[in-house]
């Protein structure tokens, strides 16, 4: 099939606006990472939690098994060990870093090399067809959650010395006259 003008560039802004929240939930967990010690990255809180070193393996993991070779092989790859990835390896900051690094430009090359004209493909995750947006769609709100994970244990962890990664609490007014001011008038 082709692909219709409109609906090439509906494509053409959905993966821009997928491949913008990616980088951005990303942005979220390593600015949350980078105000702890590794030690604490490597910390459980409480038996049956996963600490944020845990989270970041399995995410890693996640993204290398879905994005390696796309569009021809299961998104669940048999060479994955899954149950692996959540128990702590990690040696050093460096080392969890550089396995992060690597999963997420594999994500990013991927979905920068899709065109229009495979909008029509499917993929499959354990044997379950999806469309390239599905699974896309899938991804980003998995990688949102966990994203959403490494920032609250970040904060349990430091407590009142956490920067904030927003807007602070209690700041909202202040936020908006500033941004507003900065906008200036519609």
């Amino acid at each position: 099939k082709t692909m219709q003008e409109p609906e090439a560039e509906l494509w053409r802004n959905y993966l821009h606006t997928s491949i913008k929240e990616f980088k951005r939930y990303k942005s979220l967990a390593e600015r949350a990472m980078e105000q702890l010690e590794f030690r604490d990255i490597s910390k459980i809180q409480k038996e049956g939690d996963n600490s944020i070193g845990i989270l970041v393996k399995y995410m890693a993991g996640n993204l290398r098994s879905r994005f390696t070779n796309f569009l021809e092989e299961d998104g669940e790859k048999p060479w994955r060990d899954r149950d692996s990835e959540f128990r702590e390896s990690a040696a050093t900051r460096e080392e969890l870093m550089e396995d992060w690094e690597l999963a997420w430009e594999l994500l990013f090359k991927t979905l920068e090399e899709l065109e229009h004209k495979n909008w029509h493909t499917k993929v499959y995750i354990r044997r379950e067809p999806h469309t390239l947006v599905e699974a896309i769609s899938r991804q980003l709100a998995h990688h949102a959650a966990h994203a959403g994970q490494i920032v609250y244990i970040a904060k349990q962890i430091k407590g009142k010395d956490f920067k904030t990664l927003s807007i602070p609490k209690d700041g909202s007014r202040e936020y908006n006259q500033r941004f507003f001011k900065d906008q200036g008038p519609q």
